[in-house]
C-alpha cells in the first residue's frame, strides 16, 4: 500500500486484513517516530481517498485515521496558542503544526465524502469516525483560547449535510445518529444547525425532504432530554429550550411550504404527532394543512384525524364534521395497514360519551359489523369487542340485536354508502351480522360473537388485549388447543418398506 504520488500499486496487499495490519504499522511509526516519517500520514490520507474514489471498503483506513488524529488532539501536538509568539518560537514547532492541520482538514473531508459509501456498513463507521473527532476536537481543541469551551460547529454542519443526501435514502445513517443525538450538547448545537440546512428558495427533491425529516425526528427535542437524566457527549451545558424551540418553529414553518409526496407527507404528520406538535407556538395553524390531508384517504387521513383530535382536545378547535370523516375511514382497506390499531384508539375516544345520538352510534355499530364479514379474523375479534363496548355504554342500542322490525338481510334498512351516519337508517336495522358470525369456523370469533346472546358484563373489555393480535397468534392458538401428539411406531422407520427377510424392495430403496 502506498499513496498515489508514489504508486506502487503492485505491493498492496489483496486481503482487508492484511491492509489493516499494514495501515496500523504505519500509524504507529508515524505516532512514535520523528517528523520525518510523515509519509506515513500523507500515504494513509492518500489509501482512503483513493479507496473512496474506488468505492471499495474504507473501514480499515477510517479506523487509522481516527486513530491518528483521535491520539494528536489528545497529545495537543496541532494545538496552536493564540497569542504572539517570537520568532524562534515560531520556527520551532509552528510550522509543523499548521502542516498537521492541513493533513487533518483534508482528511475530515475524505471520511465526509465516505458518509456517502454505497454500503451502509462503510457509511456508518466514517459518521461514527467523524463523530469521534468532533469530540475529539472539543475536548483538545485545534487553537488553546483561555478560558473558553470550543465546539467545532463547522465540522458538525459538514457532518450533518453529507446525511443528507439528495440521491439516496440515509435511514441507517439517522438510526445510528441516535447514539450522539441524545446527549444535550448535541442537541443544543445541531437545532442551532438544522433550520440553515433547510432550502428555502426551492423545493429540494423528495429524497432530500425524507433524509430530513428523518434527521430532525432522530434529534432530541430537548424538553424530554431535560426531564431524564442529562447525559453529555463532550460539554456539559445548561440546555437553552426557549432557544431550541424558537429552531424548531422555524425549521417547521420552512418544511410545512415544501411539496411533499404521499411518503413524505405521511412521514411528516407521524413527525408532528410524535414529536412536534407539543413545541410548537401557535399549533393552531395546521388547521388547514390537517383539514386538508382529510381528505387524501388513507393512511395519511388517519394521521390527519389525530392531529384535528389534539386540537380539539388541547386548543378548543371546533370541528362540526368530525363524526363523517371518523365514519368514513372505516372502509376494507383499514384491516391491511399497519395504522389499524391508532384508528380504534381515536374511534373508541370519540365514541366515549354516553351523550352521543344513538342514530349516530348505531351507524358506527352497523358499519363495523359489515365490515366484520369481510375482515380478518384477528380483525373481527377487535370489532367484536369494540361493539360489545358501545353497547355498554349506550345501552338503548340493544334494541338492534334482535330488531323487530329490523328485516333480513334482503330487506336491511341500513345504508352502507351513505356518508353521513345519522341518514344511514341504522336504528331500524338488526345485528344479524353479528349472529351470523356466531357460526364462524375458528372457534375464537365464534365464541367472541354470541355475546350478544349472553348477559352482559359490567365493565367494558379490553381493546389493547386485542389490537395487536395477528394472524399468527389465532393459527398458534387453535394448533395448540386442537392438536395432539400420537406414537406412531415404536422404532424410528429407515426404509420405506417393513423389511420381511430378504424382500428385494427393501434392499433397493432407502429412506433418507
Amino acid at each position: 500500500m502506498s499513496s498515489s504520488a508514489n504508486s506502487n500499486q503492485h505491493q498492496q496487499p489483496s486481503s482487508s486484513k492484511a491492509i489493516s495490519r499494514q495501515l496500523k504499522a504505519k500509524a504507529s511509526e508515524f505516532l512514535a517516530g520523528p517528523e520525518s516519517a510523515s509519509n506515513n500520514l500523507l500515504e494513509i490520507v492518500a489509501f482512503l481517498k483513493e479507496s473512496n474514489a474506488r468505492k471499495s471498503a474504507v473501514i480499515p483506513a477510517l479506523l487509522v485515521v481516527e486513530s491518528i488524529f483521535c491520539e494528536l488532539l489528545k497529545r495537543n501536538e496541532m494545538q496552536i496558542v493564540v497569542q504572539p509568539l517570537k520568532p524562534a518560537d515560531e520556527s520551532t514547532g509552528s510550522s509543523h503544526k499548521q502542516w498537521l492541520q492541513a493533513q487533518y482538514k483534508e482528511s475530515f473531508s475524505a471520511i465526509l465524502e465516505s458518509v456517502g459509501h454505497d454500503k451502509p456498513a462503510e457509511s456508518s463507521q466514517a459518521l461514527a469516525t467523524a463523530m469521534k473527532l468532533i469530540v475529539a476536537e472539543t475536548e483538545h481543541p485545534l487553537e488553546a483560547n483561555s478560558g473558553t469551551v470550543h465546539f467545532p460547529l463547522s465540522k458538525l454542519r459538514q457532518v450533518l449535510q453529507a446525511m443528507l443526501s439528495s440521491d439516496r435514502l440515509n435511514t441507517h445513517l439517522m438510526n445510528r445518529f441516535l447514539e450522539y443525538s441524545a446527549h444535550l450538547d448535541v442537541i443544543y448545537f445541531c437545532w442551532k444547525i438544522v433550520p440553515s440546512l433547510a432550502p428555502k428558495e426551492f423545493c429540494p427533491s423528495t429524497v432530500f425532504i425524507q433524509n430530513y425529516l428523518s434527521l430532525v425526528g432522530a434529534i432530541c427535542f430537548g424538553k424530554e432530554a431535560v426531564e431524564e437524566s442529562p447525559s453529555f457527549l463532550c460539554i456539559q451545558m445548561q440546555l437553552d429550550y426557549p432557544y431550541i424551540r424558537k429552531h424548531i418553529n422555524k425549521t417547521w414553518s420552512c418544511v410545512m411550504n415544501w411539496k411533499h409526496d404521499e411518503t413524505s407527507h405521511r412521514q411528516l404528520l407521524i413527525l408532528l404527532l410524535e414529536k412536534v406538535l407539543s413545541h410548537l407556538d401557535k399549533p393552531v395553524l395546521l388547521t388547514d394543512f390537517l383539514m386538508d390531508s382529510l381528505d387524501v384517504g388513507g393512511a395519511i387521513s388517519l394521521l390527519a384525524l389525530q392531529g384535528i383530535f389534539v386540537l380539539i382536545q388541547q386548543h378548543n378547535l371546533t370541528y362540526p364534521n368530525i363524526y363523517e370523516k371518523l365514519y368514513s375511514m372505516f372502509e376494507p382497506e383499514i384491516f391491511h395497514t399497519k395504522f389499524k390499531a391508532r384508528l380504534f384508539y381515536l374511534a373508541d375516544i370519540f365514541l366515549s360519551s354516553s351523550h352521543l345520538p344513538e342514530g349516530l352510534v348505531a351507524a358506527f355499530v352497523k358499519r363495523l359489523a359489515r365490515l366484520a364479514l369481510i375482515a380478518p379474523p384477528q380483525d373481527i375479534v377487535i370489532i367484536l369487542r369494540f361493539i360489545g363496548n358501545l353497547f355498554l355504554r349506550h345501552p338503548a342500542l340493544k334494541r338492534l340485536i334482535f330488531h323487530p322490525t329490523g328485516g333480513e338481510v334482503p330487506q336491511d334498512p341500513y345504508v352502507m354508502d351513505e356518508r353521513d351516519p345519522i341518514k344511514s337508517n341504522a336504528l331500524d336495522s338488526s345485528l344479524w351480522e353479528v349472529a351470523t358470525l356466531q357460526s364462524h369456523v375458528l372457534p375464537s370469533v365464534a365464541t367472541a360473537a354470541k355475546f350478544i346472546s349472553n348477559p352482559f358484563p359490567s365493565a367494558e373489555w379490553d381493546l389493547a388485549s386485542v389490537l395487536e393480535i395477528n394472524e399468527n397468534d389465532i393459527f398458534d392458538k387453535e394448533i395448540a388447543r386442537k392438536s395432539k401428539e400420537y406414537a406412531l411406531n415404536l422404532e424410528r422407520p429407515t426404509s420405506m418398506f417393513v423389511h420381511c427377510g430378504g424382500e428385494k424392495t427393501s434392499q433397493c430403496w432407502k429412506l433418507y
